[in-house]
């Protein structure tokens, strides 16, 4: 992914390689209920040997899988880091194309599920720049629409967009949230506001 220099990029990639960033994430943003279901204690990075060049070379791309409480089942998380000033407004056809590759990928590690299929993968992006986020998030929206029904074979994607701004005023939670205090820390816009997301940090 191409940087915009931003000084937050080696410091989030930092953070979110922790597991327990991941499962906050996951726990306080993604909200629905099969992530109840996920076993967070078997959350590991998914690490380069099984992955191509092309993807070890994402900079801000971070790939993780989690087990499935009910049984062995992967689900595989693709977060991507987005810094950029102004929105990517081909995000959907960048995600679709690392999407490719980590398939291809774990096709020839043998990753498949004990049907012979690909396992699941949640597109992440999260965004922390100043601009409102206007980029479609489907694949779909992208491609232009013709008469006669050939659109039924446009490609269907969708990533889940995380902009960071949008929970600017969102309180705190009450449980413990890490991915919560540093959105706090990254909005906060007073010296008070500043002592409370850092106290939290601190507990």
């Amino acid at each position: 992914m191409s940087s915009s220099g931003n000084t937050h990029d080696p410091s989030y990639k930092l953070l979110f390689s922790h597991p327990e960033m991941i499962a906050d994430l996951l726990r306080g943003y993604v909200r629905q209920s099969w992530v109840e279901q996920l076993d967070f204690a078997s959350l590991e990075r998914v690490n380069g040997h099984y992955v191509t060049a092309d993807l070890r070379e994402r900079e801000n791309d971070l790939v993780w899988r989690v087990r499935w409480t009910n049984g062995d089942r992967w689900l595989y998380v693709y977060l991507l880091l987005e810094f950029q000033s102004t929105p990517d407004a081909f995000m959907a056809l960048r995600v679709m194309t690392y999407l490719g590759l980590l398939y291809q990928d774990l096709l020839k590690a043998g990753q498949l599920t004990a049907e012979g299929k690909l396992p699941p993968v949640l597109p992440l992006v999260l965004y922390n720049g100043e601009r409102p986020w206007r980029a479609s998030t489907e694949m779909a929206e992208l491609i232009d629409t013709v008469p006669g029904g050939l659109e039924v074979f446009r490609p269907a994607l969708r990533y889940l967009l995380l902009e960071e701004s949008r929970y600017a005023d969102d309180p705190l939670p009450d449980t413990r949230n890490l991915v919560a205090s540093v959105f706090g820390l990254e909005n906060s816009c007073s010296p008070e506001d500043l002592r409370r997301v850092l106290g939290r940090l601190i507990d």
